[in-house]
């Protein structure tokens, strides 16, 4: 009698357990959740939105991801692009230097062993190649435009991997042209677009893209604090890429042109010291490279330096106002000109404001030192 009346307490009890259990595993509404609600009205893309999701679709197979090897630095990432059927892809400089293996996987998941084929540090801009055979699929290059139709509230976007986040979109606008960023080297970069388009570690060397799908620059820099997106990015331009890939491709590296001169733009204190009339613009030569192109043309730097409410400041140089013909009144505009219409050995003719007057001075330009002399063209 006791044994059957604690059996039946047992079962009671785990019956009673068993239903708390099932009790405790029933949602808090009674609702079906097959019943809830659905709108009946299919959503429909605005056009931007279309087209931004049509130009991501068509431009991702060109992109790539890039892990690198880097000796006793472990393994890093970064981004690139294709540019022909051979499977030459661009990438920065930054994020192959060094490398001592490089792998590249495509938007669809193909991964491939790639080489270095060439590098510019000064332009922070690099050359890798894949092997098509490797990659089992056709190639798509890019398509690119021409950066100097870049404006300020252009709408572009960005695809790069962001901290290891493969093939991220991101949207934003130019919202600066001409500026001018250091490269590794310390010569100036030229010509540089800025955007506030979201760019993070890891988008290095992936596109800047305009609405149409056309490569209007290479994702390169930041400026943050904290190394993470904060409205200001920089990419370096098509036609830099354009440039100065081909010698990449052709000969592993590009040879950039120089004055050899260190320098600014005019500033009030310096006019009025040096009696400039106000109607002559130009850059201040602030002092002159040793044995550089400008010293053998005879281009004079600053001899004293003035105390200014915005610190000292040279007097005395020449004070260049035209290249070629050409106005120039900031040292970015000196910088771009070389850039993109010099060759070492070229002559130019530079247009001086000296001792009072107007003079014209040949110089033939050399190739830049392989290690910086001065932080100026």
């Amino acid at each position: 009698m006791l044994k059957r009346w604690l059996g039946a307490f047992v079962v009671t009890l785990l019956l009673s357990v068993a239903l708390v259990v099932v009790a405790q595993e029933q949602p808090v509404s009674t609702m079906d959740v097959a019943t809830l609600p659905v709108s009946t009205t299919n959503y429909e893309m605005n056009p931007d939105e279309l087209a931004l999701s049509q130009v991501f679709k068509t431009v991702v197979d060109s992109a790539v991801n890039i892990g690198v090897a880097v000796a006793d630095q472990g393994f890093g990432t970064g981004s690139g692009f294709v540019i022909d059927s051979d499977g030459h892809i661009v990438t920065n400089n930054h994020v192959v230097e060094g490398a001592t293996a490089i792998q590249v996987t495509f938007y669809d998941g193909r991964i491939a062993t790639a080489e270095l084929v060439g590098r510019d540090p000064d332009s922070d801009l690099a050359v890798i190649k894949v092997d098509p055979a490797d990659v089992g699929a056709e190639l798509v290059p890019v398509q690119f435009a021409d950066s100097n139709e870049a404006f300020v509230g252009q709408q572009v976007m960005a695809i790069g991997s962001p901290f290891g986040e493969d093939f991220t979109l991101t949207t934003g606008i130019v919202s600066a042209t001409n500026r001018t960023i250091e490269g590794v080297s310390g010569f100036r970069i030229p010509s540089v677009i800025q955007t506030d388009a979201a760019i993070n570690p890891g988008n290095s060397g992936g596109p800047l893209l305009n609405w149409g799908g056309q490569v209007i620059g290479v994702n390169s820099a930041i400026l943050s604090g904290s190394r993470s997106a904060s409205g200001v990015g920089f990419a370096i331009p098509a036609n830099a890429v354009r440039q100065i890939v081909p010698y990449l491709i052709r000969d592993g590296k590009y040879t950039h042109t120089y004055l050899g001169i260190s320098g600014g733009a005019l500033q009030p204190e310096q006019r009025q010291m040096m009696a400039v009339p106000d109607d002559v613009n130009g850059v201040i030569v602030g002092s002159v490279v040793p044995d550089g192109p400008a010293e053998a043309a005879g281009l004079r730097g600053s001899d004293t330096e003035i105390n200014t409410p915005f610190g000292p400041q040279p007097v005395g140089g020449d004070v260049i106002t035209a290249i070629d013909g050409q106005p120039v009144s900031q040292v970015a505009e000196l910088t771009a000109y070389l850039e993109t219409n010099t060759q070492p050995g070229d002559v130019v003719s530079l247009t001086l404001w000296r001792d009072g007057q107007t003079q014209d001075v040949s110089v033939t330009l050399q190739a830049r030192p392989s290690s910086n002399q001065t932080e100026q063209p």
